[in-house]
């Protein structure tokens, strides 16, 4: 078996999915190559693309939000949309990239190059198994206008909808969102605890601001400040956004508790270690909390399907949702005094989340290709 895994840099959820297979099928000796779907049209229709996503989704929300609703009102079945028409520009150049090296599968964690796969499958362009992998709860606009030879999705709540925007029923299979191995192993809580400085009666907060730098987070880091102990340790996740980084730094330089964190692929640890998880509903760093098991309020989202994530996290028991920075640190708080809704949102997270959801899909891969 020889895979191909294509994403886009579309916020990094999907990479992250993509990145969880491919961890997994190296693991098990398998051919795997990932890459970004849209570099078939160029490099530069890619950064174009990925930026103007990333910027109508932070610095125009509501725009964002009208442009999802609206694609949900008009993704069909039935008729193929200007999504599919733009990716298919591609889709031969990507289709002689898969026959020239001999793929067998290909895995798509995004939209984009499942409608050009789409393309090349109409025109029997390509012999490979194609399979769609959601990366959030919900059936986002235009999937349901792929053909493709099966869909993994999250969770056994959702195949009605999935269902209803037209996707046949017989080609769902529920796995879960693929998270890296990094989410599941065992750790010592107690040494990463002592690892990162926090004292044995502290409580440890953390904050993640997502790849796109997204909500208000330095309100939140106040908050979370005006509600703590001097023993509380609040670590917030600044990732790659140095103008954040910097005014956060600046704002809370005399403030011992607070650390601001640069790039780090340390999360599973700190996750781990945490108290407390606050974060947007991203549908992957949701997904990660929950295999770790980690207590969590979700925060403001990006209007879509980061709203859908949080009602079916809600809904489920996995997190504590809130409508603003004060009313999440106030979650905050209730979860860090409350031991016995923390476990029962443990086991709430156990019992609806797929950790092994990589292993899922390749067992499934696996009795297809037999």
């Amino acid at each position: 078996m020889k895979v191909l895994i294509l994403s886009c840099n579309t916020g990094q959820g999907h990479n992250t999915a993509g990145n969880a297979m491919r961890e997994f099928l190296e693991d098990q000796g398998i051919a795997c190559e990932m890459k970004d779907a849209l570099s078939f049209a160029s490099e530069q229709v890619s950064r174009v693309v990925s930026n103007s996503y990333i910027n109508i989704a932070t610095k125009a929300p509501r725009f964002f939000q009208f442009l999802y609703w609206a694609g949900s009102g008009i993704s069909s079945s039935k008729v193929k949309s200007v999504v599919y028409l733009a990716n298919k520009q591609y889709a031969a150049s990507l289709g002689a990239y898969i026959n020239e090296n001999g793929f067998d599968v290909v895995l798509l964690p995004h939209l984009f190059p499942a409608e050009a796969i789409t393309s090349l499958r109409r025109k029997h362009a390509i012999h490979a198994r194609c399979y769609g992998i959601a990366t959030d709860y919900t059936c986002s606009p235009f999937w349901e206008e792929t053909e493709l030879d099966g869909y993994f999705i999250p969770h056994q709540d959702l195949k009605e909808e999935f269902v209803g925007r037209g996707i046949p029923e017989e080609k769902l299979i529920v796995t879960g969102i693929p998270v890296s191995k990094r989410f599941t192993r065992v750790v010592d809580r107690e040494m990463l605890r002592e690892k990162f400085s926090v004292p044995k009666n502290g409580k440890m907060l953390v904050v993640m601001s997502g790849s796109m730098g997204f909500g208000a987070v330095e309100a939140l880091a106040q908050q979370l400040c005006d509600q703590t102990t001097p023993f509380d340790r609040i670590v917030v996740m600044g990732g790659t956004n140095e103008s954040l980084k910097a005014s956060l730094r600046k704002t809370f330089a005399q403030e011992s508790r607070v650390k601001i964190l640069d790039f780090t692929r340390g999360v599973d640890e700190y996750m781990a270690a945490c108290d407390v998880l606050f974060t947007k509903p991203g549908g992957l760093t949701s997904t990660e909390a929950a295999a770790r098991q980690v207590p969590l309020v979700h925060t403001a989202q990006i209007p879509g399907c980061e709203t859908i994530n949080a009602a079916f996290f809600k809904a489920h028991g996995l997190s504590l949702c809130a409508a603003n920075e004060k009313e999440a640190a106030s979650c905050g708080a209730l979860l860090c005094s409350q031991k016995k809704m923390q476990e029962e949102m443990k086991q709430a997270q156990r019992q609806t989340i797929h950790g092994d959801a990589a292993a899922r899909i390749f067992a499934h891969l696996r009795n297809e290709m037999r």
